[in-house]
C-alpha cells in the first residue's frame, strides 16, 4: 500500500500487534510481529518497520503498551517515554496519540506528564470497546497474562488500575497460552501412576501444552521454543516431557497429552479462580463472559461450564468475517484504534 488512514498499536515487551482501519473507519487488516523488548529497541523499529512494509505510513496511528514492563528500561516511566520517543521517530509523519486510560488518548508531547496513566493501559481500551454492548466480565487471554474486567454500565468497573493493584485484586493474572513456563502453572502433576514434581528449569512453555492439547491457534506462537527447536507436536512432547525427567519415547506422544490436559486444566483453574475472587466483590452471581486474546477458547470453554452466556469481545464491530476471529486476539490494538476514530482526536 501506498499509505493507510488510522493504525491501532498494542505495544508489548514480546510482540507488536497492529490493526488498520481505512479512512471510513472500516477495519481491513490485522497482523502482529515479534518484539522482544528485553533485547533492545532495535527490537521494536524494526517491527513498526515490518508493519509500515505491509501497509504503508498511515495518516494517523494510536497506541497503547504494555512494553514498559521490558527489564531493557529502569523503571516504568523511563519505558514509557523510551518507547514514545521510539515511535515518533518510526512514524514522523504520522497524527500519533497514545491511550492514558479515563484520560484517553493523548498527544505524544503530553505523554511524559501522564506515564503512570498511559502504562499497562491496553485492558482499559478493550474494556471501554467491550463495554459498548452490555454487562458482563471481560477475560482477555493472551500469549503471556489473562485480564479479568467487570463491564458494567458502559464502562470498566475495576479495583485497581496499577498492576500492582490488579494483581491483587485478581484483575490480573500472569498467565497466558503461549509464553508463560510450565513451572508457573503447577508445580507436581500425575504421571506414571504417581505425582511427579515438575523441574524447576524453562524446558517447555504454555505454547507446547496447547500444541499437544488442540487450543493453540496457528501462528500465536512466533517466539523460538525453549530449546530452539520445532513447534510440531513430537517437538512439544519432547519438550513437556523433560519437565517430568522423561524422554520422548516412540509410543510417548499419549503420555504427553495426558499431561497437556491436565496442565491445561490447572491454567484454566486458575484463571476460574480469579474471575471468582473478582466476582466476591459483590457483582452479579453469573454475568456473561465476554472473549478476547488469542486463548479466548478457554473463555468459551469456561462459560460453557459455568453456564454463563458468552460473547466476542469484537461482535458488536463492523469487521469482515475473515477478520472477526483475529480481531480478537488483537483486541487492545482494535480497540484503540477503534477509539481513536470513534471519541475523536487527543486533547
Amino acid at each position: 500500500m501506498d499509505g493507510s488512514g488510522l493504525i491501532g498499536l498494542d505495544i508489548g515487551g514480546a510482540h507488536l500487534k497492529a490493526a488498520l482501519f481505512d479512512e471510513a473507519g472500516t477495519l481491513r487488516d490485522l497482523d502482529q510481529w515479534p518484539c522482544p523488548l528485553w533485547q533492545g529497541l532495535d527490537r521494536l523499529e524494526a517491527a513498526v518497520a515490518m508493519a509500515l512494509a505491509r501497509w504503508g505510513p498511515p495518516r494517523r496511528a494510536a497506541a497503547t503498551m504494555t512494553g514498559e514492563l521490558a527489564d531493557l528500561f529502569d523503571d516504568r516511566a523511563d519505558g514509557v517515554r523510551r518507547i514514545a520517543a521510539v515511535m515518533q521517530s518510526a512514524l514522523p509523519a504520522a497524527a500519533l496519540a497514545f491511550f492514558a486510560g479515563p484520560r484517553g488518548l493523548v498527544t505524544a508531547d503530553a505523554v511524559a506528564d501522564c506515564t503512570g496513566a498511559v502504562a499497562s493501559a491496553n485492558w482499559y481500551a478493550t474494556a471501554l470497546v467491550a463495554a459498548q454492548t452490555g454487562d458482563g466480565v471481560l477475560l482477555d487471554i493472551g500469549s503471556t497474562t489473562t485480564d479479568i474486567v467487570p463491564l458494567v454500565g458502559g464502562g470498566p468497573r475495576h479495583a485497581g488500575y496499577s498492576d500492582a493493584e490488579r494483581l491483587e485484586s485478581g484483575e490480573l493474572v500472569y498467565t497466558g497460552v503461549v509464553r508463560t513456563p510450565v513451572m508457573a502453572v503447577a508445580r507436581a502433576v500425575p504421571h506414571g501412576g504417581r505425582w511427579r514434581t515438575l523441574m524447576a528449569e524453562l524446558f517447555a512453555t504454555m505454547a507446547d501444552v496447547h500444541r499437544l492439547t488442540g487450543t493453540l491457534p496457528d501462528g500465536a506462537d512466533q517466539h523460538p521454543a525453549a530449546d530452539g527447536r520445532g513447534h510440531d507436536e513430537a517437538a512439544s512432547a519432547r519438550r513437556l516431557l523433560r519437565m517430568v525427567g522423561d524422554d520422548l519415547e516412540p509410543e510417548g506422544l499419549p503420555a504427553a497429552r495426558r499431561l497437556a490436559r491436565h496442565l491445561a486444566e490447572r491454567q484454566l483453574r486458575r484463571i476460574e479462580d480469579a474471575l471468582d475472587q473478582v466476582l466476591s466483590r459483590g457483582l452479579a452471581d453469573s454475568p456473561p463472559l465476554v472473549g478476547a486474546g488469542v486463548g479466548r477458547i478457554l473463555v468459551r470453554r469456561l462459560a460453557e461450564r459455568r453456564g454463563a452466556a458468552y460473547r466476542d469481545f469484537e461482535a458488536h464491530l463492523p469487521v469482515a468475517p475473515d477478520l472477526r476471529e483475529r480481531a480478537g486476539w488483537f483486541a487492545p490494538a482494535v480497540s484503540v484504534g477503534w477509539l481513536a476514530l470513534h471519541r475523536g482526536p487527543p486533547g
